[in-house]
């Protein structure tokens, strides 16, 4: 590999052999180099091909003055969490996580503690992504020295959350919005049935993986024509709001709350959900 850029001594741009363009990290391997130089790959520690453009470019802009652990650290996160999530994860997350770890980390040293208001919604939503918030608070303990709290872990898994490239929510501002609507959503039925649910139950899983799938739809719709319920939709709605009328009138609560006409098959779907959860 040739070098093309050299950040700091710790991490430096360069042409692989099939001539895209990496960046390689380790300890002095851009002390006393030049432009045009041979790596020398003994020295190599990580190395990061980004293929978006724009999180490229915005990647190596973090490098001209962000510390080498942070870099690292944040590496290894995201590594950790491909692993577990095995999801496609967009490359921006090597820009937007690092950024915020590490002004994170620079405000926890400056005596500032921002606290997650919806720590809990998180937990119980998105439990994958907040276990491996948690493991990132051990990386950066270990590799920084910084025991930053638990508020972070969830702060971590937003970031997680939304860098999911599947995920039609593209800002963490509106990952938190549809938590808090999730949240919502399950009070209306706490409250309309005067019960406390039990979230330990598969029809409760059911019911959280439906609403964020819902959600998605609900967006798509946004952007799409509405498309009219078929007769079989309409016959099974009929069928359904007699059934479970007092879950049909719950979820007559949630089109409310949502201020937004919904389908048939939402409220089919909706309502049979409601159902589930309220069955003792």
């Amino acid at each position: 590999m040739v070098i093309q850029k050299i950040f700091n001594n710790n991490s430096i741009l360069a042409l692989d052999s099939n001539k895209h363009e990496v960046v390689v990290m380790g300890r002095g391997i851009g002390f006393k180099k030049n432009v045009g130089d041979n790596i020398d790959l003994e020295k190599v520690e990580k190395t990061f091909i980004l293929k978006e453009k724009a999180a490229s470019e915005k990647f190596k802009m973090l490098l001209d003055d962000m510390p080498k652990e942070i870099i690292y650290v944040c590496y290894d996160i995201i590594e950790y969490a491909k692993n577990i999530l095995d999801v496609e994860i967009s490359e921006y997350i090597y820009v937007t996580l690092t950024d915020h770890i590490s002004n994170t980390i620079k405000l926890y040293k400056e005596g500032f503690n921002i606290n997650n208001p919806i720590i809990w919604e998180i937990k119980k939503f998105y439990p994958k992504e907040f276990k491996i918030g948690l493991k990132a608070l051990d990386f950066i303990e270990d590799e920084v020295g910084v025991k930053l709290p638990e508020d972070e872990a969830a702060n971590i898994a937003l970031h997680l959350v939304n860098a999911q490239v599947n995920n039609s929510f593209k800002e963490v501002g509106d990952i938190t919005k549809q938590t808090k609507m999730i949240n919502d959503i399950l009070n209306i039925v706490r409250y309309t049935y005067n019960i406390k649910l039990d979230e330990d139950s598969l029809s409760y899983d059911r019911f959280i993986t439906h609403l964020r799938f819902f959600f998605k739809r609900l967006n798509k719709k946004n952007h799409n024509k509405e498309e009219k319920s078929d007769n079989n939709e309409d016959f099974l709605l009929k069928q359904v709001k007699e059934k479970y009328a007092d879950a049909y009138k719950c979820m007559l609560k949630i089109e409310d709350y949502l201020d937004k006409e919904l389908d048939d098959e939402e409220k089919l779907y909706l309502t049979v959900h409601i159902q589930r959860i309220t069955m003792k």
